[in-house]
C-alpha cells in the first residue's frame, strides 16, 4: 500500500512538473507572435496548447534519453524522482517569478541527478551521456538556432526591401502563424517526453516496467494532457521577457525566429537530444536582432538568461538533493507525503505571489520598462 501511495505522489508531481513546463515554455513558440500582432494572446496559448498535445504524440526518443540515458536505473528508488521533481518544480516556479525563460528541460534533469547523487553517489550518473545529450546540445543549440536566425533575417529584409513596409508587415504576420505553429508542435515532440521518460523511470523503480521499458500509452496521454493545460494558462511573466524584453521585434524577424527554432528542435528531437527549446528560442530570438540592422537588443537581459541558463542544472541538483535527503530523514511513505505537501505549499505562495501584480493577456504587450512587470496605467494606479 505504501509503494503505491508514492508512486501515485510521484505521477500527481510528474504531471504537476508537466503542466509547468507547458506555462513556463508557452513563449517560446508564442511570444514573437503575440508581440508583433501576428496572434491575439488567447488565441495564441490555445494554439499553442493544442499543437503541444499533438506533438506529445508523434516521437518518444527524448522519452528514452530520459528514461534509461542519464542515470543508472537500478539506484532509482521513488523518492529518488519524488524528489528530483521537486527540485525542478521549485526552480521552474522561481525562474517563471521573476521573468527569466530558464530551460524546463535542465531543471528536471538537474533535479533528477542531483536526487540520484545523494541518494547512490555521482557512480549513478551516467556521466558521458549526460554530456554528450545534454551539455554539448546546451551550449551550441543557442549558437546555432541563433545563427540560422539571423541569416534569415538578414535575408528576409534583403530580399524584401522593394516592399513597402505595410503590406510586408501584413504578410510576415501570415507567415508567423505557421511559424509559430511549427515551434509549438516541436515544442511537443521534445519537451513533453522529458515526463514520459520520468514517469516510466519511477515505475521502472517501482517494479510496475522491466528495465528499458517504452513508456505505456497512458503515461504519454497523461503527460500530453498536462502540458497542454499548462501551455493554455499561458506563462505570461516569461511571454513578456521575450517577446518585450529581449529584442525590440517586427513581423519579419519573428518568422525568422520561430523558423529557426522549430528547425534545431525538430532536427534534435529526431536524434533523441533533451534539447532546451528556452535555450533555442532565446537563441533565435537575439539571433533576429543582429540580423536587422538597427534593431534594439538588450544585452544587459540576455546575460541575465545566459546567467540562469549556467545555474539552473546545479541549482536543481541542489534542490533535488534536499528534497531527497528531507524524504529519506524522515524516511518511508511519510517522508514523500512531507515533501509532497511543502512543494504544494511552495507552489501557492507563488501563484498569489504572481497576482500582485500580475502579467496578463490585456498587458503582456505593454511598453518595456526594464522589468517584467508592467508599469500600472494611469487608471489602474488610481484608488
Amino acid at each position: 500500500m505504501g509503494n503505491d501511495v508514492v508512486l501515485a505522489l510521484v505521477v500527481a508531481t510528474a504531471l504537476g512538473f508537466d503542466f509547468t513546463n507547458g506555462f513556463h515554455d508557452t513563449g517560446n513558440a508564442m511570444a514573437t507572435s503575440i508581440v508583433t500582432g501576428a496572434l491575439p494572446p488567447r488565441i495564441a496559448v490555445a494554439v499553442s496548447a493544442v499543437l503541444n498535445l499533438v506533438g506529445a504524440f508523434l516521437s518518444t526518443a527524448v522519452a528514452a534519453t530520459i528514461a534509461s540515458g542519464l542515470v543508472n536505473s537500478h539506484d532509482v528508488t521513488l523518492t529518488v524522482v519524488m524528489a528530483g521533481l521537486t527540485g525542478s518544480i521549485l526552480w521552474n516556479l522561481t525562474t517563471w517569478y521573476v521573468g527569466i525563460p530558464s530551460s524546463s528541460s535542465h531543471a528536471l534533469i538537474g533535479g533528477v541527478v542531483g536526487a540520484t547523487m545523494a541518494a547512490a553517489g555521482s557512480s549513478a550518473v551516467k556521466w558521458q551521456a549526460l554530456v554528450a545529450k545534454v551539455i554539448v546540445p546546451a551550449a551550441l543549440s543557442p549558437v546555432i538556432a541563433g545563427g540560422v536566425a539571423a541569416l534569415g533575417t538578414y535575408l528576409v529584409y534583403r530580399l524584401t526591401r522593394g516592399v513597402a513596409d505595410r503590406p510586408r508587415t501584413r504578410g510576415f504576420k501570415t507567415g508567423q502563424i505557421g511559424s509559430a505553429c511549427m515551434v509549438s508542435l516541436a515544442h511537443g515532440t521534445n519537451d513533453a517526453q522529458k515526463t514520459m521518460g520520468v514517469i516510466t523511470l519511477a515505475l521502472i523503480a517501482n517494479g510496475t516496467l522491466s528495465t528499458g521499458a517504452k513508456a505505456p500509452t497512458w503515461v504519454i496521454t497523461a503527460c500530453a494532457v498536462a502540458i497542454a493545460l499548462g501551455t493554455y494558462i499561458g506563462g505570461w511573466r516569461v511571454i513578456r521577457a521575450l517577446g518585450k524584453g529581449l529584442v525590440e521585434i517586427e513581423a519579419p524577424q519573428g518568422m525568422a525566429a520561430e523558423s529557426s527554432s522549430a528547425a534545431v528542435i525538430l532536427t534534435s528531437t529526431d536524434f533523441g537530444y533533451s534539447l532546451s527549446t528556452t535555450h533555442v528560442a532565446t537563441g533565435s530570438i537575439l539571433g533576429s536582432g543582429v540580423g536587422k540592422r538597427g534593431a534594439v537588443v538588450r544585452w544587459n537581459i540576455a546575460n541575465r538568461m545566459v546567467a540562469a541558463w549556467l545555474l539552473t542544472l546545479p541549482a536543481a541538483a541542489l534542490a533535488g538533493a534536499l528534497a531527497y535527503w528531507v524524504a529519506d530523514g524522515i524516511g518511508g511513505t511519510t517522508g514523500v507525503v512531507v515533501v509532497f505537501v511543502v512543494l504544494v505549499l511552495a507552489s501557492v505562495v507563488f501563484f498569489i505571489a504572481s497576482r500582485h501584480p500580475a502579467v496578463t493577456p490585456e498587458n503582456v504587450n505593454a511598453a518595456w520598462t526594464g522589468s517584467v512587470v508592467p508599469t500600472p496605467s494611469i487608471d489602474e494606479a488610481a484608488p
